[in-house]
């Protein structure tokens, strides 16, 4: 009984080491995302957009001219 625990843990042991060994040659890190934009979210439709495509006017954020025409619209969830 002793000797089964034995090679149970040594091949436990094997493979947890060759996984260890393994990870970092395998993962390869990608270059992150330097500097996302915020998002800001329509007033209107409530629609998440990048800041610098959305339109500001007063405070509040659109997504279209459209909907900055028309301005803020309660939205109930």
């Amino acid at each position: 009984m002793v000797r089964l625990l034995f090679w149970i843990a040594l091949i436990a042991a094997a493979v947890w080491f060759w996984r260890k060994f393994k990870r970092p040659a395998s993962t390869q890190q990608q270059p992150r995302e330097q500097g996302a934009a915020p998002m800001v979210r329509c007033a209107h439709c409530g629609v998440h957009l990048p800041q610098d495509r959305a339109l500001n006017q007063q405070q509040e954020w659109y997504c279209t001219q459209a909907h900055l025409e028309q301005g803020p619209k309660s939205i109930e969830r």
